[in-house]
């Protein structure tokens, strides 16, 4: 478990056992760290996570607040930041997201109009060097939708579209959670790219069953960890 699930775990337990209750306030940066044994710097990713899944508002300049929800529906929205430790299906999608988008992507490399790959790089460009997970994950999401395109196959299209919804969550707890995954993204992203624009099937095959191999492969070893997952 990363230092950031740490923290993440500290602050969901405070809830669950009513220390913090909904529209409570969290105290003071520095107090709280100091309290969990956290850094300031893990601290603030973990609460930056639970933003975005509506469990704390973050107001700026007023403070950090727990969300007006009532106790069950605040429990739903943290339900989902654990789904995936408590149940592999989200690993058997990744596992036909791997078997399938590789073919789409090498497909791509044939018939996918140079203009539209121009496209990609553009849209890979459009990021700026420091984009934060949250709009990483919307271009990720763009960037296969328009290579599954490319590849011409309505069908093998949509089958992709409907396995890149189910595995949103899991690609964007990793991109909080996991060290440089990030700028691991973004790296084999610009290497599908290029081949992509050189037209080299095969090397376009491999370098999408490397980048969907690594969200599945932090996935198994997050399921490992819980000791819910395969060994």
């Amino acid at each position: 478990m990363s230092v950031t699930d740490d923290a993440i775990e500290a602050i969901k337990q405070m809830i669950v056992t009513g220390e913090l209750r909904p529209g409570d306030r969290l105290p003071r940066e520095a107090d709280l760290a100091d309290r969990l044994g956290l850094s300031r710097s893990s601290l603030r990713e973990a609460v930056r996570a639970l933003s975005l899944i509506h469990v704390l508002d973050v107001r700026q300049g007023d403070g950090t607040y727990v969300t007006s929800l009532d106790p069950g529906l605040l429990m739903d929205a943290m339900g989902f930041v654990v789904d995936f430790h408590r149940d592999d299906t989200v690993l058997q999608f990744l596992e036909v997201r791997r078997i399938l988008e590789p073919a789409a992507t090498a497909m791509a490399a044939i018939s996918m109009p140079a203009a539209d790959i121009d496209g990609l790089a553009r849209l890979l460009t459009s990021l700026g060097e420091h984009p934060t997970v949250e709009q990483l994950v919307a271009n990720d999401v763009e960037f296969h939708a328009r290579i599954a395109a490319g590849s011409g196959n309505q069908v093998l299209c949509s089958l992709l579209d409907s396995l890149s919804s189910r595995t949103h969550r899991a690609r964007t707890w990793r991109g909080l959670t996991q060290e440089a995954a990030v700028e691991r993204t973004l790296a084999e992203h610009w290497a599908i790219q290029r081949a992509l624009a050189d037209r080299q099937p095969e090397v376009a095959r491999s370098w999408a069953t490397v980048h969907i191999a690594g969200v599945e492969q932090w996935l198994r070893e997050a399921l490992t960890e819980d000791g819910q997952g395969p060994a």
